[in-house]
């Protein structure tokens, strides 16, 4: 789990690039006294024993769900790009996440595609899936998850080009209001080359499209 708090966010494109909550820590003692209230609300009894230490768990539960807000972008790179002279398409596709609708702040999952089209830098294989995570583990809706993934690696790389689709189900949609259990939802954010070019793009979802499987939860 990261920090509460981040220490230091300096005032750099990579940094805004990441949209963190700098001037703020996490406050467990209040999510515990939240949670208890909320057990009498519904009419539980927060003294019997499976819920004596539920407020507690709840509380670190979400420090985790929500450490994407306070973790440092520079660390999480950690010196990992490199010079490189190569221009073709680097694709990581089904990255697995897990994130929070900021509208019921229950779970959407899924996988995340992500490619760039490096322009003399390449980044370490494992710090993109960990941008991922960083973007997913917060209160997000899946539309700006997508955009802020693509927006990061832009600012950090300098790439010709940057994709990244998202594909997902939303449990506030399977086990409340429409109830669909198989709805999955698709989204996109091309920059560059992925934008600009037809022929670009279509190497780039063909590649995703090949040998693919159904989200399956």
């Amino acid at each position: 789990m990261a920090d509460s708090k981040l220490t230091e966010c300096k005032d750099t494109p990579v940094y805004d690039a990441a949209s963190l909550l700098c001037d703020s820590d996490i406050d467990f003692k209040a999510i515990e006294k939240s949670v208890k209230k909320i057990l009498i609300a519904v009419g539980e009894d927060p003294e019997r024993e499976g819920l004596l230490k539920t407020p507690g768990r709840v509380s670190r539960a979400y420090g985790e769900l929500l450490e994407g807000y306070r973790i440092d972008p520079i660390k999480l790179v950690n010196e990992a790009t490199f010079t490189a002279d190569y221009d073709d398409m680097v694709i990581v596709r089904d990255i697995e996440f897990y994130s929070l609708c900021e509208h019921h702040m229950l779970p959407f999952l899924g996988r995340a595609h992500v490619a760039y089209l490096p322009k003399g830098q390449v980044i370490g294989l494992s710090k993109i899936p960990r941008i991922v995570d960083m973007f997913s583990r917060r209160l997000q809706i899946q539309e700006k998850l997508t955009a802020q993934i693509a927006q990061f690696l832009d600012t950090l790389l300098e790439p010709i080009g940057v994709a990244v689709v998202v594909e997902a189900v939303h449990l506030c949609g399977m086990i409340r209001g429409v109830r669909k259990h198989d709805a999955r939802m698709t989204t996109s954010c091309m920059k560059g080359a992925f934008r600009n070019s037809e022929i670009t793009r279509s190497e780039f979802l063909d590649n995703i499209s090949r040998g693919a499987k159904p989200l399956e939860f």
